[in-house]
């Protein structure tokens, strides 16, 4: 721990995580030592569903964790469930997500993955003409309030899609979302890598469009905390931030700590088989993207948020309500970032 930094308030504290690559600064920092290094001692728990997740952090039982980017703007405005006032201090990576069709799909339509993500949907789209309104496929999303649900209906509408009266959307967690591919309950899905590619190694499906494609070098995944818990515990927040940003550094350094980084992700407690079929941690590469590392990766802004505070908006407006743009900024404020970099 620096000498010049004071001491977090606690030595001990659990942060949750879902099983996907963007979780990879957190097993980094733990696995690396970053986080012992900040004076901190912290447990890693996994969970399977984004609701859950938000429930736990809401509750207490977590100290902060991995989320959606999203997420702390549609709990502090008390979306989904009641309202809980949430913080994003840092982002954790940006874009990853890919959209995967069943196979059976991808070969009856035609929709391939290509430059242009209008392409896929206009093969779905003219399939969908040639059903005549005989099939309704089932897509799903990780959360309903997420940059995948968002960017789904954005890859539908390219094609004018109706995103309600033309297929079915659902929610589903991530870790279950090749198997439901597989055994035919639903068609074709968004979320965040391994899932995708997995889809693909196991025959299952074929990522046709990506969310780098839609939303170039958006924030997708954050660390969330209650604005209770950063105000009680300020200096063991910017120690958080310090070893996620060392994390996120000694990432970029060279390849063989990224192959490092992937045999971590790969070990039970975190990923486990689910990133078997990938070689190594390849990151910023044609379509995905994936980014968890590079200059300004990690400071979160209310501005780079735009795209997903648009749809909430429209959310909100829908029944009755108005974006309150205060709570925008004070989700997605560098500040804290800044202070704990030095930035």
């Amino acid at each position: 721990m620096s000498t010049t930094a004071t001491p977090p308030e606690l030595e001990r504290l659990s942060l949750g995580f879902m099983p996907l690559l963007d979780a990879a600064l957190l097993i980094i920092a733990r696995e690396r030592g970053f986080f012992a290094e900040q004076g901190l001692d912290v447990s890693l728990s996994r969970e399977n569903a984004w609701s859950t997740l938000r429930d736990k952090v809401a509750a207490g039982l977590l100290d902060g964790a991995q989320m959606l980017a999203p997420l702390p703007l549609a709990m502090s405005l008390g979306l989904g469930r009641a309202p809980c006032d949430v913080r994003a201090p840092i982002i954790l990576g940006r874009n990853g997500n890919t959209l995967t069709l069943s196979e059976t799909l991808c070969h009856e339509s035609g929709a391939t993955l290509g430059e242009d993500p209008a392409a896929s949907a206009r093969a779905l789209a003219d399939w969908l003409r040639q059903q005549a309104g005989e099939c309704r496929p089932r897509l799903a999303m990780v959360y309903p309030f997420s940059c995948q649900h968002y960017q789904l209906r954005e890859w539908l509408s390219l094609a004018g899609i109706d995103a309600e009266r033309d297929v079915e959307l659902i929610a589903l967690p991530p870790p279950r979302m090749v198997e439901a591919l597989q055994e035919g309950r639903i068609d074709g899905f968004c979320a965040g890598e391994p899932w995708g590619t997995l889809a693909r190694h196991r025959g299952a499906g074929r990522p046709i469009a990506t969310g780098a494609q839609l939303w170039p070098d958006h924030p997708e995944k954050v660390l969330g905390v209650t604005g209770a818990w950063a105000r009680r515990y300020p200096a063991t927040q910017a120690a958080l931030i310090r070893a996620l940003e060392r994390a996120s550094s000694w990432l970029a350094e060279s390849a063989e700590q990224r192959r490092q980084a992937h045999d971590w992700l790969a070990l039970p407690p975190y990923l486990d088989h689910s990133i078997c079929h990938l070689d190594g941690l390849a990151l910023d590469g044609a379509p995905v993207h994936q980014r968890l590392y590079g200059e300004g990766v990690l400071r979160p802004t209310a501005a780079a948020a735009g795209r997903f505070a648009e749809h909430i908006g429209r959310h909100m407006r829908d029944h009755g309500r108005t974006l309150d743009l205060r709570t925008l900024e004070e989700c997605y404020s560098p500040v804290h970032f800044d202070a704990a970099t030095h930035h």
